[in-house]
């Protein structure tokens, strides 16, 4: 059992209690953010005169070292050892001897693991970050490619409004944009670096902590030394911008599911992210976005565990603290996973146009701009409400929308209907006429879609 503790023992830990303080099963993904600090903190070491310059750099050769080793595969991170911490401290003294030793001065596990954590969050921040961009240019292919692609809009799960595949695209786009601008809010809080906060009340070694900083790509360090090897704020912070990003997948995976059925037929999801029925050969199902729907609960549970784990921990650092690693790491693994799985089933699925303005037209979804027609003929507006819903009750009877019913039943439920109704109650120009900024008429959506590509282009 290779340990950095033993000397205060006379007895070999139990191997079951061992197993279970152990971390390297799952730390080990640690390994590159360990050797990285680790660098670092050597640099500032010798920059400072505690180490000499031979030492420094005969750690950072051997440290360089078991990175390429275990990056090609020719050393293994093995769970003799406990932690990743001990795995490259171990290794390091085997390949250099003794220098090896002073490689932890002025540095405890608890800046260590804090570090390394921190680094490997900030990187997992910008690949999420990425990621959210890609599909957000999806998202903005598809709106600008669909401004006249007349669908029904809903409330309540009821048809509403008509309006525009582009616009019910863009209210994604505001979502992931939105979490996007969490990902830099999390980045730029949780950047300022821990090393040379020690186990909790600094060191007496002279340490240039602002070096230390700037060489991990920091904007200073942090100024604490107990808040920093126990603060997993920036850990919490990310889960919970995690789970907002999939409660926003798993909604469209909703609209998705929806329009994939049967009985909307909107969508086809491409064969690639479908599957079938072993007993039904007539099914193609929406596993993928069924699965990212599913896999929502998984991380909402991550960011409950993380909360409730550090809800009763008095400073500085708790052993428990190391229960912030597997749940992230996770919750990581499948928001990636299901962003990029996601992007690729939405850029491959195929709208059906056609089905779709059916579907407004049939609906009823311009009632009101029905009802705003007998407005601009003088009717108040409860009055022509009244009116259109008899419209509607009649033509629900007659298996009819309202454009398909002839001028002499329209002006039975109203005199004042005459023949410029079918061109005020179309899908074209129900939508064209809603001009503010954020309707779905094409130039509203036009100042929109530029204003999303120079965002895109800039960030």
């Amino acid at each position: 059992m290779a340990q950095l503790w033993g000397g205060r023992f006379t007895k070999e830990t139990d191997k079951l209690v061992y197993q279970f303080n152990a971390s390297i099963s799952f730390d080990k993904r640690l390994l590159q953010e360990d050797i990285e600090g680790s660098i670092a903190h050597v640099k500032m070491l010798a920059r400072q005169g505690i180490l000499t310059q031979e030492e420094k750099d005969r750690i950072v050769d051997g440290l360089t070292g078991i990175r390429r080793d275990a990056e090609d595969g020719s050393l293994a991170v093995t769970e003799e050892y406990e932690d990743i911490h001990s795995f490259v401290e171990a290794n390091l003294i085997d390949r250099i001897g003794e220098a090896g030793k002073k490689l932890h001065t002025g540095r405890s596990r608890n800046d260590q693991v804090a570090l390394d954590m921190r680094l490997y969050v900030r990187r997992q921040v910008e690949e999420t970050d990425g990621l959210l961009k890609e599909l957000l240019e999806t998202l903005l292919c598809l709106m600008e490619d669909n401004l006249e692609t007349y669908m029904p809009g809903f409330t309540h799960l009821q048809k509403a409004q008509p309006t525009t595949l582009a616009h019910y695209m863009g209210a994604y786009f505001e979502m992931f944009r939105r979490d996007r601008q969490r990902m830099s809010d999390i980045r730029e809080r949780m950047n300022y670096c821990p090393l040379g906060s020690g186990a909790l009340a600094g060191t007496t070694y002279p340490l240039d902590r602002e070096y230390t900083a700037s060489l991990l790509g920091f904007a200073g360090p942090t100024l604490n030394s107990m808040d920093s090897v126990s603060d997993r704020d920036y850990v919490i912070e990310y889960l919970a911008a995690l789970s907002t990003i999939m409660m926003h997948l798993s909604r469209f995976s909703e609209e998705i599911i929806l329009w994939n059925s049967n009985e909307y037929q909107f969508v086809e999801i491409d064969d690639a992210y479908s599957t079938g029925s072993s007993i039904m050969p007539q099914k193609k199902n929406p596993d993928i976005a069924e699965l990212v729907r599913g896999k929502t609960g998984r991380v909402y549970g991550a960011l409950t565990s993380l909360l409730t784990t550090m809800k009763g921990l008095p400073l500085a650092y708790n052993k428990d603290m190391q229960e912030d690693k597997e749940l992230t790491f996770d919750a990581i693994d499948t928001v990636k996973g299901c962003l990029q799985l996601f992007n690729g089933m939405v850029k491959t699925m195929k709208f059906r146009r056609d089905v779709m303005a059916r579907s407004a037209m049939r609906g009823f979804t311009n009632a009101t701009d029905a009802a705003d027609y007998l407005v601009g003929k003088g009717m108040p507006f409860r009055d022509a409400h009244g009116v259109i819903g008899r419209l509607v009750l009649y033509c629900i009877g007659q298996g009819k929308s309202i454009e398909e019913c002839s001028l002499e039943e329209l002006k039975e439920i109203s005199p004042v209907f005459e023949k410029d109704i079918y061109d005020a109650v179309s899908l074209k120009t129900c939508v064209e006429k809603r001009l503010t900024v954020g309707a779905p008429g094409p130039e509203a959506m036009k100042r929109v879609i530029a204003l999303h590509r120079e965002y895109l282009e800039k960030h």
